[in-house]
């Protein structure tokens, strides 16, 4: 199995083209704005010019204009410059910033974008069993650049977990906004609604209680909330129909933990081995199977290529043997790679066992592109070194296949072979090597903030990469 990220399906090297149209984006507004305080310089000089002139001229407005010039320059300023500044005024200066934000926005996010962002924290949050405070201050491991959430940010991750009827997320993140807004955060989010959000949430999962307490606290803050009230009655209901079928105070408060404590039901029973091996929490190898583990220059089992020139070989695993190589492609071969596939990269699909039809799937969040040997040298010779140091043949592979998870993408566990739940009885999947994949994890041509490992679920083992 390999284990990838879910969310958004925008490539890093689309992200960072996003951050670029931002910076540029920012440059026109300081612009904008310029021209904006040179506008009301100006006509804030005029305003003072213009207060100490008639601050004088009403004082004796008959000696003031008993002066032939007074009398002509006051017919000019109302003829003529109380008309220019009209017209400065007027002026709209946001042309240019409006004019490049036209242009620009064609490159920005949409709300299914945003929406994958904000599952890609949650799905991160869960597999590596992140709490949401940790989260919201951005205390993670391995990151270069901290950055917090505001709570209207945690109460938008919350909406969206709402949306998906994810009631475990919408709790967790509804609290975390709620609690720093109890601490004294100013912001634009308001309790109000994110308690009406998490009572109905937690009222979703089983905590009757609870969601009657956050009711009652809502009502404290609003008493004429429509739906709260009308909430609380049904709470009363439900909370009166309990005791008249006498329920045990123990059995209710045990069945509220379990039901609090379940998340949404996962069809992947692989899904707790899968975070685990991302975490790095797999088996671990003993100082005795360690020993048995070399590094060594490789040359292709006495390939002609390579006597001269082996590649570096390293052991990863003993049983089965698992190896990993080193330093065989290039730093300009990547970049020709990726420059050959970056105007292919399109949405990863996935086989349809019932129409047979490619599609996409929110289990394989990812873009990606195929290159073949004959379009550029530098691709034949990565399908030939390849073939030479593992020793199969690339004629009946795959294309090299580039893929791109961006932020946040990924692929679910999954096998490279059929099971009868997706042929039937009788169907078959014909055993095959993935050389793609192959390719895949010999050439890891996108930089990794914070490296996570690749992991083989049947053996509870994986590798850091």
């Amino acid at each position: 199995m390999t284990p990838c990220w879910e969310g958004w399906k925008v490539t890093r090297r689309h992200m960072t083209d996003l951050i670029n149209t931002e910076k540029d984006l920012v440059v026109s507004l300081k612009d904008y704005i310029k021209a904006e305080e040179s506008k009301l310089e100006q006509i804030k000089k005029w305003a003072e010019k213009l207060d100490q002139l008639t601050a004088t001229a009403t004082k004796d407005p008959e000696g003031f204009l008993g002066h032939p010039v007074n009398a002509f320059k006051l017919m000019k300023r109302l003829n003529t410059e109380w008309g220019e500044l009209e017209s400065l005024v007027l002026k709209d200066m946001s042309d240019g910033f409006i004019s490049n934000m036209t242009i620009q926005r064609q490159f920005f996010p949409n709300d299914e974008d945003q929406t994958g962002a904000a599952k890609a924290l949650l799905r991160l949050q869960d597999t590596y069993n992140l709490d949401t405070d940790t989260l919201s201050r951005g205390n993670l491991p391995g990151v270069k650049h901290k950055s917090f959430l505001t709570a209207e940010d945690c109460f938008e991750l919350g909406k969206i977990a709402y949306t998906e009827a994810d009631y475990y997320h919408t709790e967790l993140w509804m609290e975390q906004a709620l609690k720093q807004l109890d601490e004294g955060e100013v912001s634009s989010a308001d309790k109000v609604y994110i308690l009406d959000y998490l009572s109905y949430a937690v009222y979703q999962q089983g905590d009757l209680g609870k969601a009657m307490a956050l009711t009652r606290r809502l009502l404290e803050l609003d008493p004429e909330h429509q739906r709260a009230n009308g909430n609380m009655k049904y709470f009363e209901y439900i909370m009166a129909k309990e005791k008249e079928a006498n329920k045990s105070s123990t059995d209710s408060e045990e069945q509220q933990e379990k039901e609090t404590e379940v998340k949404k039901k996962d069809y992947l029973p692989e899904r707790r081995k899968y975070e685990m091996l991302c975490r790095g929490e797999g088996l671990k190898m003993t100082p005795q199977r360690q020993k048995r583990l070399f590094c060594r220059y490789y040359d292709g089992n006495r390939n002609p290529r390579y006597i001269l020139g082996p590649v570096k070989q390293e052991d990863e695993w003993d049983k089965p043997r698992i190896v990993r190589f080193l330093d065989i492609i290039s730093d300009e071969e990547i970049e020709t790679v990726k420059e050959l596939a970056k105007p292919r990269l399109s949405r990863a699909t996935v086989h349809d066992p019932e129409t047979g039809k490619l599609t996409t799937a929110h289990y394989r969040v990812s873009k990606s592109a195929w290159l073949s040997g004959y379009e550029s040298p530098v691709v034949s010779r990565i399908n030939t070194r390849i073939q030479d140091l593992t020793g199969l043949d690339v004629s009946t592979a795959e294309e090299l296949q580039v893929a791109n998870y961006g932020v946040g993408g990924q692929y679910e566990p999954h096998f490279d072979f059929g099971r009868v739940a997706n042929y039937g009885v009788g169907g078959q999947y014909e055993p095959h090597f993935d050389f793609a994949r192959a390719s895949k994890e010999l050439d890891k041509t996108t930089d990794l903030v914070k490296p996570g490992p690749l992991g083989w679920g049947t053996l509870c083992s994986s590798v850091q990469y």
